[in-house]
């Protein structure tokens, strides 16, 4: 007999299933892929069946190689990617596949409403609309899609979906509620007003709750799918990079998580409110407390597409010396001096997301000549995501977002390589905590202490976040990284309006 805890973390490319005990050791976990589908330009969606589907199969997995007791495990913790527009009917079935965070076809609806509305949204949700935020999608449902969007019954998120699916139980938790431009900020509450001017059903909205509050039990059906226990307790959950800022220990003001997966990031947590209209706020999913994010599109999904497109070479030595995944060009990478000899990149590769906030930028590679080799390309790129990292702290820290240091986490937080070049670029020290599991850990933490495992989230925190290596800036180097960072701020801005035509 023991006390375990399951994360489900609804991720861009695979859902990641991880048992945890109480300690925060993994016991077994399971990934499960789906698809994002790109039907036209500026589109990405995905199928939401194909999640639960993934979830069922991995949680099965899971289980199974864990040789527990499904009993045993105590309760189940959500997290799930941002602003999905899950539109499901009065039977629960999904009407549309979702675009997700990085689909921009609503580009036109939201510069129209940002011209209609003025501050107004900014003021009440601490957020400027942008077409990737899910309150733009609803209305691109109801310009585009009229007769589905009359059989609405609840929008849902990416992890409330599966709350759903397991539960029965239609929710919405307090830390998603950002991504609808009727959510007031402030007070954690639907605004009725804003959602009457923009056009949103009341209907359409959800009752909100604290991420850790248990919102139901697994069901029958739910339990013969996926292996657990009919009645085991399932909480709300949250936002992935909320539970992965928690999954890192992240708890007091000022402490800071830097976001190393698909996508690139920040999140300050703060014990007030604050915003700044180039940023992204939210709440955490620790009670009374706001993060105040950066979010970019140029994580490691940019080492992804460059190792899936260049990389057969170093593939093939990967595979036949037995080393983990893109070792070589991280080695590549380490034998070009910092600053790339000149060579800057701009990690815009699906548009951009703050502080730009332009989904027609592009990536770009500046400074090619014929002294560059694959090397240059692999560290140049490390280097881009870090520039947009800094981008983004400097404005937090303009509108009271006090940073002291960085924790890591993400598959990127695995290259020392890369996380030495984001220390030494933003000048912060930077602390990896975990090997890959912060965001699931997140989401099994809020399991624990909303059914009493844990007695509070400094309990939980203490007993399952561990450090595991430590990065100081070096000077001499973000003096090199200085000069690059001045050349990457002014190519956006001079290529800018290019990249629109």
């Amino acid at each position: 007999m023991g006390t375990y805890l399951l994360g489900i973390d609804i991720g861009t490319s695979s859902c990641k299933i991880v048992l945890f005990d109480r300690d925060g050791q993994v016991i077994a976990s399971e990934t499960g892929a789906y698809k994002v589908y790109y039907p036209h330009d500026g589109w990405a969606e995905q199928d939401p069946e194909e999640w639960w589907k993934a979830v069922c199969e991995s949680t099965a997995k899971v289980i199974e190689k864990s040789g527990i007791n499904a009993a045993d495990i105590s309760g189940v913790g959500i997290d799930g990617q941002s602003w999905s527009a899950i539109a499901i009917d009065d039977a629960g079935q999904c009407l549309i596949n979702t675009p997700i965070w990085m689909d921009t076809r609503s580009d036109d609806i939201a510069k129209r409403i940002r011209s209609e509305m003025g501050d107004r949204i900014f003021d009440l949700s601490g957020n400027t609309l942008q077409p990737s935020y899910t309150t733009a999608k609803i209305i691109w449902y109801r310009e585009n899609h009229p007769d589905m969007y009359k059989k609405i019954h609840r929008i849902l998120q990416s992890n409330s979906f599966i709350a759903y699916r397991l539960t029965g139980e239609i929710t919405q938790d307090i830390s998603q509620g950002y991504g609808l431009s009727c959510f007031d900020m402030r007070k954690g509450s639907w605004d009725r007003d804003m959602a009457r001017d923009l056009g949103i059903p009341e209907s359409f909205l959800p009752d909100i709750y604290p991420c850790h509050t248990v919102i139901g039990k697994v069901t029958a059906e739910a339990a013969r799918l996926t292996g657990l226990k009919e009645g085991t307790p399932v909480v709300a959950g949250g936002l992935d990079a909320a539970c992965g800022t928690l999954g890192t220990g992240v708890l007091n003001n000022g402490e800071t998580q830097e976001q190393g997966g698909q996508a690139g990031g920040m999140s300050i947590c703060l014990d007030h409110y604050a915003a700044d209209p180039t940023l992204i706020t939210s709440f955490h999913v620790v009670p009374d407390k706001w993060l105040l994010q950066g979010g970019t599109t140029g994580g490691a999904g940019v080492m992804r597409w460059l190792t899936a497109n260049f990389g057969d070479y170093e593939r093939t030595l990967e595979k036949e010396r037995n080393m983990p995944d893109v070792a070589q060009f991280n080695e590549l990478a380490e034998g070009v001096a910092p600053g790339s000899d000149g060579l800057v990149f701009l990690p815009y590769m699906a548009g951009e997301r703050s502080p730009i906030w332009d989904p027609k930028a592009k990536g770009v590679w500046y400074g090619i000549d014929f002294t560059k080799t694959k090397a240059h390309f692999i560290r140049s790129a490390m280097e881009g995501g870090a520039f947009a990292l800094r981008h983004n702290l400097e404005i937090a820290e303009k509108c009271g977002g006090e940073v002291k240091e960085l924790r890591a986490m993400g598959g990127a937080s695995m290259a020392h390589i890369w996380t030495q070049i984001k220390s030494d670029v933003t000048g912060k020290p930077i602390t990896v905590c975990h090997s890959g599991t912060e965001t699931s850990l997140g989401a099994a933490i809020l399991a624990g202490v909303g059914t009493g495992v844990y007695d509070d989230f400094e309990e939980a925190v203490s007993i399952t976040v561990h450090p595991t290596r430590h990065h100081d800036p070096n000077p001499a180097n973000k003096e090199i990284y200085d000069k690059n960072y001045d050349i990457y701020r002014e190519l956006y801005e001079d290529l800018k309006d290019l990249m629109d035509r």
